[in-house]
């Protein structure tokens, strides 16, 4: 095969696999939203005021967004004390969930990453990929020993 392609592999749960494509694609929103999280570090905290800020979307839409994402499980919400002037004020933080973290690296360029980033990447996508495999191979009778073989032929070749 001469076209490159790129390892996009997402692992959804399946009950709910239509509301989170139709939440995140169905929706520019939803998408930039994901791409804000990623050009500030997929590991940072999201706050509604500077989604606001930097996103084109009124407060009502940022809003119906984060909390859609939240309970399809894209984000987890927290709750952050903040020092302001003396007052005490509780702010709600999000932050991408795993699955979150694949959907918003569905949109990274390959460039936009570290050489450290993508072998994480890769550890994590594999290891996901090898538990759903054993799962699978153990609901439907497979020896897993045949699964481990099948992976030392493909491990020796070039």
């Amino acid at each position: 095969m001469s076209e490159k392609l790129h390892p996009y592999v997402v692992f959804l749960p399946m009950e709910k696999k239509d509301k989170i494509l139709s939440a995140i694609f169905g929706s520019k929103a939803g998408v930039d939203l994901l791409r804000f999280s990623l050009k500030q570090g997929i590991t940072k905290n999201i706050y509604q005021k500077e989604l606001v800020k930097k996103l084109n979307y009124s407060n009502k839409t940022i809003i119906e967004n984060l909390k859609t994402l939240t309970k399809l499980g894209v984000l987890n919400e927290n709750m952050e004390k903040n020092e302001n002037e003396g007052r005490i004020i509780w702010v709600k933080t999000y932050q991408l969930t795993n699955l979150g973290k694949w959907f918003a690296l569905l949109m990274a360029e390959e460039k936009e990453l570290t050489e450290k980033e993508k072998a994480e990447i890769l550890q994590s996508l594999f290891r996901t990929y090898v538990k759903q495999v054993k799962r699978l191979a153990e609901e439907i009778g497979i020896n897993k020993k045949m699964l481990e073989e099948t992976f030392r032929e493909e491990m020796k070749q070039t």
